[in-house]
């Protein structure tokens, strides 16, 4: 039975919120409880919503919207908003069964939630459960949770405490980073890449200090070995800061190649430790882009030489985001004179799907956290960051096409075309070589806002509003563009970015 959709998913976001505003804080001193807002929408339409603590001290949302408050209804197929990443297998005490347990008890077809849950007891494994076991999980939209996170600025804090002092139970698993690297030592860690780490995070210790060798126990990068009573590199470190990251990891390698278009070809492979590899391969790519400079045009203006901050962002978010698991796979950077490849293996991580990137609406899940976490330290990118906003911004910051992504196992293929003409060849959709090159800059500019007035439109590229009128009404009649249902006369009259196309 369909959900009624007498509202939008956004709609249920912003209720829970303002449901989680309601939580009672648990009466413990040992840790700071957060606050959650739940809405369950069942199928005919109807919901009903729960916030922590609002029946008895200390009930999860999402228990006492489905289980105090719903138990006597068939839930099958619903509907369910949560501001917090539901609760973990293991994360309760028996015989207490976990929130991701219940939804999955109660057959919720669907879950939305707000932010993920930092505590090691939680730390996304709330989500690979729900996932396993067929729920659909998408995630509130972005920017509703900075609004989650204020309201949650003390449990934050404390989870993200016990996050650095715990070692969680999944990170010990043999063969994974977090767990010790057999058969290494802290001498396979290079001097070079150590001294660039806190170089770049601005730390004032010094390598090998007793104090520095605390941080890296802290941030779990080495832990103890009570058998050889000496420190053991993790795998995150030794393909952060190894010497030979690919002794350990084969797979840990960024191969890069040019083709510069006239039967010239440059090919060169990075393989030193992670911290080491941005500064090379930008360095690297500014020799090279100029010389694979494409002086055909797009929007009627000159493609610029390619702005070497997108090719930064790219490359280090395929260096952390990667799945190191898959064997022999490794990230790849290919420059021609008419695009820009990279390849990063692994599917995108849950609840991000494909879609979401190829609409630049991904939300921030990170599928190698310590290894994002150095690479926040030093500023080569957000903790967190998919580099949506880097990739929305290049129509309008650089005047260049938007990406192209796709997925062709086993990597995630992120594809800048540097003209109009390899927007045509790279697209799946006939209705795209039916556009001119004006028309095309114009339906990239749409992608990237979404959605437009025909004024918005008009304003933009200066043109006449008869001509703007009629570019916007053959997208719309090709396919690719849709709109508001307002009125056309309507001051409210948009022109709306068909998702997926």
């Amino acid at each position: 039975m369909a959900i009624d959709k007498r509202k939008t998913p956004r709609e249920y976001m912003e209720m829970a919120i303002t449901v989680m505003k309601n939580s009672i804080h648990e009466k413990r001193k040992d840790k700071s409880s957060p606050l959650v807002g739940a809405v369950l929408v069942f199928p005919d339409g109807s919901f009903d919503t729960a916030f922590r603590g609002e029946l008895r001290d200390g009930d999860h949302a999402e228990y006492t919207v489905l289980d105090k408050k719903n138990r006597h209804k068939n839930i099958s197929g619903a509907w369910l908003f949560a501001t917090l990443e539901p609760c973990a297998p293991g994360a309760r005490n028996a015989p207490k069964i976990s929130c991701s347990e219940r939804i999955v008890n109660a057959r919720v077809a669907e879950i939305w939630f707000g932010i993920e849950d930092p505590d090691p007891m939680v730390d996304h494994s709330g989500i690979e459960y729900l996932v396993s076991h067929g729920v659909k999980v998408h995630q509130f939209d972005k920017d509703l949770h900075k609004v989650i996170e204020i309201f949650n600025a003390d449990f934050l804090r404390g989870a993200h405490i016990r996050k650095k002092e715990a070692v969680a139970l999944k990170q010990n698993k043999p063969g994974t980073l977090n767990a010790k690297a057999e058969k290494t030592k802290l001498d396979d860690l290079s001097e070079e890449a150590l001294q660039k780490f806190l170089i770049k995070s601005k730390s004032k210790l010094k390598v090998n200090s007793p104090k520095f060798i605390d941080e890296l126990l802290q941030i779990g990068l080495i832990e103890y070995d009570e058998k050889s009573k000496s420190n053991i590199p993790t795998g995150n470190a030794i393909l952060l800061f190894g010497k030979q990251p690919r002794h350990k990891f084969p797979q840990a390698a960024v191969k890069a190649k040019v083709d510069y278009g006239n039967g010239k070809t440059d090919v060169q492979s990075f393989d030193d430790a992670l911290v080491l590899i941005p500064e090379k391969v930008e360095a690297w790519a500014r020799k090279v882009i100029p010389e694979s400079f494409d002086r055909s045009k797009f929007a009627r203006s000159k493609i610029s030489s390619f702005p070497i901050e997108v090719i930064d962002e790219v490359i280090n978010n395929a260096i952390i985001h990667r799945d190191y698991s898959i064997d022999g796979a490794k990230v790849q950077l290919e420059i021609t004179p008419d695009k820009i490849v990279v390849k990063s293996p692994g599917k995108p991580v849950p609840p991000i799907t494909l879609e979401n990137l190829q609409n630049f609406s991904a939300t921030s899940i990170s599928r190698n956290k310590t290894l994002a976490y150095v690479f926040n330290l030093m500023e080569y990118m957000e903790e967190v960051g998919v580099g949506m906003d880097t990739y929305r911004d290049m129509r309008i910051k650089y005047n260049l096409p938007l990406p192209i992504i796709t997925y062709v196992e086993p990597n995630l293929i992120v594809t800048f075309p540097r003209n109009a003409d390899a927007i045509r060849d790279l697209s799946n959709n006939a209705a795209i070589s039916q556009l001119n090159d004006e028309e095309l800059a114009g339906y990239d500019f749409i992608k990237a806002r979404k959605e437009v007035s025909r004024k918005e439109y008009e304003d933009y590229f200066k043109f006449e509003r008869k001509k703007a009128s009629n570019q916007l009404k053959k997208m719309k009649a090709l396919g690719l563009v849709g709109d508001n249902g307002k009125p056309v006369t309507s001051h409210d009259y948009r022109y709306i970015y068909k998702e997926g196309k």
